[in-house]
């Protein structure tokens, strides 16, 4: 029933998000073209970093204002992690760096942390005085667990460019066996997660 946002079932019964999702790969990105719409976009992205912000990056930069393909946002996210730091406050200078130079790095970097940082001062302020009430126990968990869902769903949207290849979905299988299971390092993890990447990579798997 078009009313309802689903495809009529003809088969696969997928729903229109779906095939919403899929056409993002074919849409040419098209980054800012000021520093002040890099500014407000980044300042958005802080803005919607409750339970973490990788969610709202992504739902900004590549479903709202297709600055990235799915594809390029995943490539920046990978490059990141490796980097030190958070992830998307080093999205935030590569980024700006790519688009506008140094003022564009320095100009995401502060749109991304201005709101954030005023809030958890005045969050840390209140939290003193009311953290013996139930209610804020609840609340930090209820926040915790959504957080959890985010994260869930963005890692499968990171994974959609490259859930075709194999080899990918074998070295995010090893990597999560070796991290969330094994409890192996990320200091280990991570080099020879790098190196069979590259191996996978010359070879025309990735």
């Amino acid at each position: 029933m078009p009313g309802l946002g689903v495809r009529p079932s003809g088969g696969d019964g997928r729903c229109v998000r779906g095939d919403a999702l899929s056409r993002l790969d074919s849409i040419a990105p098209t980054p800012p073209r000021t520093l002040w719409e890099l500014f407000l976009g980044f300042l958005s992205i802080g803005a919607r970093s409750f339970g973490g912000v990788l969610p709202a990056a992504h739902s900004i930069m590549v479903e709202k204002r297709h600055w990235l393909t799915p594809a390029d946002f995943t490539e920046v996210c990978a490059l990141c992690q490796i980097l030190p730091g958070p992830n998307i406050g080093n999205a935030s200078i590569v980024l700006g760096k790519r688009w506008f130079g140094i003022r564009g790095a320095i100009v995401a970097f502060l749109g991304l942390f201005a709101l954030p940082y005023l809030w958890v001062l005045t969050l840390a302020v209140l939290y003193t005085h009311w953290v013996a009430r139930p209610l804020v126990s609840a609340v930090v968990t209820g926040a915790g667990a959504s957080g959890a869902g985010l994260f869930i769903a963005t890692a499968m949207k990171l994974g959609r460019p490259i859930a075709g290849k194999p080899a990918a979905v074998a070295l995010i299988a090893g990597c999560f066996v070796l991290v969330a299971i094994a409890r192996v390092s990320l200091v280990i993890v991570m080099p020879i997660a790098l190196t069979v990447g590259i191996l996978f990579s010359s070879r025309g798997k990735l």
